[in-house]
């Protein structure tokens, strides 16, 4: 199988439970949803890096390229895989092969396809109005506010972790009040943590 890369990238993970962390992230082209609030460019192929990859094999030595030389043994490389929605390519082949590389896999998706097998963390963010399946995993992360995904339908779910984070508009003022309502939830309901987008509050990818 081959596979549709964005873009693939070095950086600090922005958002949820591992905001900080260093990590490759590969972005996988094309999603299954068209949410209006989105935004993150996964069209095409002419990022970073983008381009088809023909095998497992040939795209997981490119991402482990992108980890840094002379990093400590005792970190090994954190790939996010990500997109538009990863899981419509991510596939065992391609889990097998970051792992034979030493790679620690995280993955998010929209909750759409039931995630395989092999993935060490997986972020679950579900969008309004669309089915979701993926009822377990390792974070939670909810874009708040949206009109038909509130917060306390994903409460009893199997998730170790709940995030919240505020939708980010071009709109300066609707953007502030999803933060401040975002705040005042995460407030109210202290099962949920405040997820911001660290990588645009500091200027990197």
């Amino acid at each position: 199988m081959s596979y549709t890369v964005k873009e693939i990238f070095y950086s600090l993970q922005g958002e949820g439970f591992h905001t900080g962390r260093p990590a490759v992230f590969c972005r996988f082209a094309g999603c299954n949803l068209s949410c209006d609030f989105c935004d993150t460019d996964f069209e095409g192929t002419d990022g970073s890096d983008g381009g088809v990859y023909e095998t497992a094999e040939h795209l997981a030595a490119k991402v482990a390229t992108l980890w840094p030389d002379g990093a400590a043994p005792r970190v090994k490389p954190f790939v996010v895989c990500t997109g538009g929605e990863p899981l419509l390519q991510l596939d065992a082949p391609l889990l097998d092969a970051l792992h034979d590389r030493g790679c620690l896999i995280a993955v998010e998706t929209n909750g759409t396809i039931e995630a395989p097998p092999g993935i060490d963390w997986l972020t679950v963010s579900p969008k309004e109005d669309a089915t979701f399946l993926q009822k377990s995993g390792d974070e939670l992360k909810l874009l708040y506010p949206q009109r038909n995904a509130s917060p306390q339908q994903f409460e009893d779910l199997d998730f170790q972790h709940f995030c919240l984070q505020p939708v980010d508009t071009p709109d300066l003022l609707a953007s502030r009040k999803n933060r401040e309502a975002t705040v005042a939830y995460c407030l109210q309901q202290p099962l949920w943590r405040l997820s911001l987008q660290g990588h645009k509050i500091v200027g990197i990818r």
